[in-house]
């Protein structure tokens, strides 16, 4: 009876039915254990099996379920949980508009950009550009934004309006020479604003670390110059946080390792720690400046916006960040497993990249390490590692030959020692 999400009916024979979890770990219904090498989607980062946030769920539910968010409507945990991240985000940034996870914070996020720039006497400013390998989820318009061409073609023609530049990738984006690689990529920002126009883009949208499209870490120069560019040209800086915010890449947001602040930032996953689906955006004083001064109401709603339980999840949730200091552990577990990585992986006559920050890493899977060639994806290569991880116990996910990890916070050093070993024994299984 059930249609899955990114459903492949040949996928699901070797599928798994999860049970439990607890920490790092996930438990199928046949009671084998399996290290979370994903925090489930990248959201569970306080781990499996907390008491304090399902006690926190129970405790909203019994006193307020729900209710609407609507004009001249509000609840104590919405009202308190938007004083609490203006505490915790960028300087600039105190206002919220809850959403319940990131396909409807990119949506609202075009959105309120097009009626910005409308209250601003700009109303041909509306196109968005993204990038290349950039994830922003898979509503319609979503989808347009996401630059990993295989979410497209089923469900074509995509909404118009929408950019691809490509991404910094610094294992493969070719700048020119003389140039420095993050200077050269964020230019390519630069080119695409007046080819559109700059009359016709209203914001840019990318991840600080692009997360599902491989776990890519711009250079260091690569930020700062791309807010340059936006300022120059009157283009809305929009962060898609959802994966990196909240502590998982070592600072709490992940703008600030380069010292640049958004317009705009996208979030959600972590801020609930995934046990109840819940998003938003913040927007710089600028923007809500502008949103107030309207008489006419800004028509976008979504019936669960500020749910009161997600509210309430999502302020224990920051309580543990906070008492935990997920920040620091994210820092310091981070480099230890891009260290034992590397150390491990790094000679492989097949691994390509090894590459993170924070709690985020990747290992590149390539057919020839000198020329950096790919692998066809016929042979599936990523897939068949994945499966000899799945036999050892460690589940994750791929972006092609491209294997991601980024587990609970929570994660001990025995289980991220365990988590690389048995990559390392996969990938010898299957290319050795």
């Amino acid at each position: 009876h059930l249609i899955h999400p990114l459903h492949q009916p040949a996928a699901h024979t070797n599928g798994h039915v999860w049970a439990e979890g607890h920490g790092a770990i996930l438990v199928d219904s046949d009671g084998k254990e399996y290290i979370d090498g994903l925090a489930g989607l990248w959201n569970v980062v306080a781990g499996h099996g907390r008491r304090e946030l399902a006690e926190a769920a129970a405790a909203q539910m019994s006193t307020l379920a729900y209710c609407s968010g609507y004009t001249g409507s509000s609840n104590r945990p919405a009202i308190e949980l938007s004083g609490r991240l203006a505490s915790l985000t960028y300087p600039s940034i105190n206002r919220f508009f809850f959403t319940s996870g990131g396909g409807e914070s990119s949506d609202t996020s075009f959105k309120l950009a097009r009626s910005y720039w409308k209250r601003r006497g700009k109303p041909g400013k509306t196109k968005v550009i993204s990038r290349q390998w950039g994830y922003h989820g898979v509503t319609l318009a979503a989808m347009s934004a996401t630059g990993i061409g295989s979410y497209w073609p089923e469900f074509e023609p995509r909404v118009d309006g929408f950019v691809h530049i490509p991404s910094p990738y610094p294992y493969r984006y070719e700048a020119p020479k003389g140039v420095s690689q993050g200077i050269a990529a964020a230019n390519e920002l630069e080119k695409a604003i007046l080819q559109e126009g700059p009359d016709s883009v209203a914001m840019f949208l990318a991840e600080p670390v692009q997360g599902a499209g491989g776990v890519i870490v711009p250079q260091a120069d690569y930020f700062p110059r791309i807010r340059e560019i936006c300022d120059q040209y009157d283009v809305l800086l929009v962060a898609d946080e959802v994966i990196t915010g909240f502590g998982r890449t070592g600072k709490w947001f992940a703008l600030d390792h380069w010292g640049v602040e958004p317009d705009v930032f996208q979030f959600a996953k972590a801020v609930t720690s995934g046990y109840f689906p819940f998003g938003g955006i913040g927007v710089s004083d600028a923007i809500a400046d502008v949103l107030d001064s309207g008489e006419a109401p800004w028509m976008h709603a979504y019936t669960y916006s500020a749910h009161p339980v997600g509210c309430a999840v999502a302020l224990r949730n920051i309580q543990i960040i906070e008492e935990e200091n997920f920040p620091k552990q994210s820092e310091e577990k981070g480099a230890y497993l891009l260290e034992r990585l590397q150390s491990t992986l790094a000679n492989h006559a097949n691994v390509g990249d090894v590459r993170g920050l924070g709690l985020m890493c990747a290992v590149e899977l390539v057919r020839d390490k000198d020329t950096r060639e790919e692998f066809d994806p016929k042979e599936k290569i990523g897939i068949k590692v994945h499966a000899a991880a799945q036999q050892r116990g460690l589940f994750s996910r791929l972006r092609g030959d491209v294997f991601c990890l980024a587990p609970p916070v929570v994660i001990s050093t025995e289980q991220i020692d365990k988590m690389v070993d048995i990559l390392a024994q996969s990938i010898t299984e299957i290319l050795d």
